[in-house]
């Protein structure tokens, strides 16, 4: 049957194409990807910063040399004030790709192993017989709507979570929302060409931080995250008022900019049901700390591609079944989210002045070399473990502490 398919992904990001890979990969012969736009990878709305370690893990790197546009050896953090802390490592770290070439990288994996593509197929709604998922309806180039039937239903349609409610299952915590704004830039003045850059306090990006990503070809990405106010004029004000941050992007123009939304509340309580799991941004699968779900959420797809494939075999697509990808998920990130969660929550409640307390404690007493055999930046908490038996760390992990209950006695 033409409108037929075993499994049926909603989304072709990378989170939804790896999926597709891997259930292709493991013997998965009918599966369809449905996307909204014309082109995989379009609009882009991420920095694409992504762990060099991440991705080796997951067998994505080396990636194909036209998609990296740099690699990193390590970040400088930078206070309110202008106060510089420098972690730098021997090797690196991490890499910035382009997020376009990235996500039509998996998806050709993904065609190649078999999977079929449907763009321009926005799925409007799901189709659910007897309390399980039976498949979706689909408008096809915004014309006419088609019944698709299948087994089960991945869904990684991304922070809109229209189809996750469909299916009854609870969206993220909206509380832990950013507004997220990233720019390309050209004319940036003398920056290290090597490592990140990150800018903090409340004045630039209130409830997340700023960032300046170096391009090979002498652009950058800059962008921030905010809480609260409009990101667009916080960009203005770092690109021209941070003393750190305006004396290289105060000459640059910006080339183009896109706005999203980040998720930063950590893995919604429950992502399955009956026929149906979901993966990545809709499942808030996204470090609190950074803002970064691609890692985390391609590993999560593998996850639901192992389970699903499972289920496929034994024929049972009921909740109870599909519950082990939320097992497995929580088993192996559940730690590393709760300390992020925890982390985060830290570091929002410290003012201006005490982020300039804690740069400049982080940069008197090195701290760097308590953290330079660490180059694990996905897996933040059992990061933190390793480190804290540095006596260093645990000096900088006490005082942070300190900062914390000063500003809630």
């Amino acid at each position: 049957m033409e409108n037929y398919a075993d499994v049926i992904i909603v989304g072709g990001g990378p989170n939804g194409s790896f999926a597709a890979l891997n259930l292709a990969k493991l013997g998965a012969e009918k599966v369809t990807v449905f996307e909204e736009h014309s082109e995989i990878g379009v609009p882009c709305h991420c920095a694409g910063h992504l762990s060099i370690n991440g991705l080796k893990i997951l067998g994505l790197y080396p990636l194909p040399k036209e998609i990296v546009e740099n690699i990193f050896y390590g970040a400088n953090f930078y206070s309110p004030s202008g106060r510089e802390f420098s972690v730098r490592f021997s090797f690196p770290v991490t890499c910035a790709v382009n997020r376009t070439f990235f996500d039509k990288y998996i998806a050709d994996l993904a065609r190649a192993a078999g999977v079929r593509y449907s763009l321009n197929s926005r799925v409007e709604s799901l189709i659910v017989e007897n309390g399980f998922v039976k498949g979706v309806s689909v408008k096809q180039n915004g014309l006419f709507e088609e019944k698709y039937w299948c087994k089960v239903v991945v869904d990684a349609e991304g922070v809109s979570s229209r189809i996750l409610r469909q299916a009854g299952l609870p969206a993220f915590n909206r509380k832990m929302l950013v507004y997220g704004v990233q720019a390309e830039v050209e004319g940036v003045k003398d920056v290290e060409s090597d490592v990140v850059e990150i800018y903090l306090g409340r004045s630039y990006a209130p409830g997340f931080f700023a960032w300046l990503i170096p391009k090979h070809d002498g652009k950058a990405k800059v962008g921030l995250a905010a809480k609260t106010g409009n990101p667009k004029r916080f960009l203005e004000k770092l690109m021209f008022k941070h003393p750190a941050a305006s004396k290289k992007l105060r000459t640059a123009k910006i080339l183009e900019a896109n706005f999203h939304p980040l998720t930063l509340g950590g893995p919604v309580g429950k992502v399955y049901s009956n026929g149906l799991l979901a993966v990545g941004d809709v499942a808030s699968q996204v470090k609190p700390t950074t803002g970064g779900g691609v890692v985390f959420g391609l590993t999560c797809a593998r996850f639901a591609a192992e389970v699903v494939y499972e289920a496929l075999k034994k024929g049972d697509f009921s909740a109870n079944f599909l519950s082990q990808y939320q097992r497995r998920f929580t088993k192996i990130l559940g730690f590393d989210f709760y300390v992020m969660s925890r982390v985060k929550r830290l570091l929002d409640e410290l003012s201006n002045k005490q982020l300039d307390r804690a740069i400049g404690f982080c940069a008197k007493f090195h701290i760097e070399k308590s953290v330079r055999n660490f180059g694990d930046i996905d897996f933040q908490g059992r990061t933190l473990l390793k480190a804290v038996k540095s006596p260093r760390f645990l000096l900088a992990a006490i005082y942070f502490l300190y900062l914390y209950l000063s500003a809630n006695p």
